[in-house]
């Protein structure tokens, strides 16, 4: 067995396993559309976004690759995304926690079932916790992050 087909393998099965659930790509672009307008008319998040976002149409297209490489394994994201947000400054919990707040609105809305929306809401909290991190430990070293739950 080769590592190539190990890994087609895999990924063929966590594939498989998301659409079972309802998770393709249809669905993945509707909950990155709908978020993202929530978040462009969020008091907190919106000024960031639009500060930062040029032209929607490819930023809503590389989310949805990106979300699809997360929940389905398609390889189709390529991008250092921590680099992304350490470059926008000032990013700290307050924000992570609005942005999850806006993505379960989201889910709650549109998800097929709370078994899809569990694998979003889980991977977006992995990600918050892990950018934040990051952000935390660019800005003050790891000194910063042992007190995590520090606001």
């Amino acid at each position: 067995m080769t590592e190539a087909s190990y890994a087609e393998r895999a990924r063929a099965k966590k594939t498989a396993q998301a659409n079972a659930l309802g998770i393709d790509d249809a669905l993945i672009s509707n909950l990155v559309e709908t978020f993202y307008g929530s978040i462009r008319s969020d008091e907190l998040l919106g000024p960031i976004f639009m500060a930062h976002v040029a032209d929607w149409t490819p930023h809503l297209a590389r989310m949805k690759d990106f979300w699809a490489s997360v929940t389905l394994e398609s390889g189709r994201f390529r991008g250092n995304p921590m680099l992304k947000h350490i470059a926008v400054g000032g990013l700290d919990n307050m924000h992570f926690d609005r942005w999850l707040v806006l993505w379960n609105q989201t889910l709650d809305d549109i998800a097929p079932n709370e078994a899809a929306a569990q694998v979003f809401r889980q991977a977006a909290e992995r990600i918050a916790e892990s950018l934040l991190t990051g952000i935390k430990v660019q800005r003050g070293g790891l000194d910063s992050i042992s007190n995590r739950k520090e606001k």
